[in-house]
């Protein structure tokens, strides 16, 4: 892992200064991780406002300057996270959204690359996996620095409901989805456990019901959720950006942490040139590894045809 420059500055720039946008900035600060954020957005009234409410709190919280700038102010930062972007619509897939935001991207990445080369480029605007796939193309920098948000979001909602069922900690609970952030995410219960025990054996040694369909609608709750709560509440943003948050901890700290982010992968179980998640290893550098999971049959193939839904969208893009 490469060493933290611990005597630097941490700056961090968002892109977008939406609900998630702004969501994950207001994490950020209180976190106390970054010593400068940037707000960018097209709309810069809007970023002026959530700056100016932000600053508001930095007495209160963590010492930290939130600037409103342009695409030069984002030299020296350490991660680059884009929230801009069109929004799901309520009964819309996120791989409805590819068009219009593929096209912001061409716009946006050119001008984050240019002012920012060394930094790393965190994509968490739907759909999450092509559009990390058309950064990387766009942008020329290597795979390990354009990363995508990925099931990060997905894997923590299945942790959530199953930590619910099973009537322990959701962080004691290790289990992940894989794939496409969207419809063909995989969940991997083959290696889902607690306590290092595999479900059906957690369950006939603890006294616990362990029903198959049970465990179906939990995955179908997790797939659906953003649905679920875009028809609700009109967005997600308070879960997505805790998982930002994660993400850019792991770069600033260093951590090694392991998360499902959205990676460019090769040679894995016959997929080749695309961006899906996978645990992967993330540290000052980016993407460190992808770990290779010991799969069933079943989410081999579920995996594979993840792989060929987000392959057919970049590709009828143009990528």
């Amino acid at each position: 892992m490469v060493s933290p420059e611990i005597h630097r500055p941490v700056k961090v720039a968002i892109i977008g200064s939406g609900n998630v946008g702004a969501t994950f900035a207001y994490t950020l600060l209180l976190s106390g991780l970054a010593t400068e954020i940037v707000l960018i957005d097209a709309n810069q009234s809007r970023a002026e406002g959530e700056m100016m409410d932000l600053n508001h709190a930095v007495p209160l919280t963590q010492p930290a300057r939130v600037i409103v700038g342009t695409y030069a102010d984002l030299a020296g930062s350490v991660v680059v996270v884009i929230t801009a972007g069109s929004a799901q619509k309520p009964g819309e897939s996120r791989l409805d959204l590819v068009a219009r935001n593929a096209n912001i991207f061409k716009s946006i990445i050119p001008e984050v690359v240019r002012h920012n080369p060394n930094g790393i480029l965190l994509i968490a605007t739907n759909p999450v996996d092509v559009l990390s796939y058309i950064a990387w193309k766009i942008s020329g920098l290597s795979s390990d620095r354009v990363i995508g948000s990925g099931t990060i979001l997905d894997t923590a909602r299945f942790r959530s409901l199953l930590s619910q069922y099973f009537g322990v900690d959701a962080r004691s609970v290790h289990a992940y989805i894989i794939g496409e952030h969207g419809d063909s995410e995989v969940p991997v219960w083959s290696l889902a456990n607690i306590a290092g025990m595999r479900l059906p054996v957690y369950c006939a040694h603890n006294g616990r019901e362990c029903h198959s369909q049970d465990l179906e609608t939990i995955f179908h709750q997790v797939r659906d959720a953003a649905y679920e709560i875009i028809q609700r509440k009109g967005s997600t943003y308070y879960a997505i950006a805790a998982g930002l948050l994660r993400i850019t901890e792991a770069i600033i700290r260093d951590q090694g942490t392991v998360l499902t982010i959205s990676g460019y992968i090769s040679n894995y179980y016959g997929i080749d040139d695309v961006y899906l998640s996978l645990p992967s290893i993330v540290d000052r550098g980016g993407l460190e590894h992808i770990i290779r999971l010991d799969l069933a049959e079943e989410e081999i193939k579920g995996l594979q045809n993840s792989a060929a839904v987000l392959k057919k969208i970049t590709r009828e893009l143009g990528y």
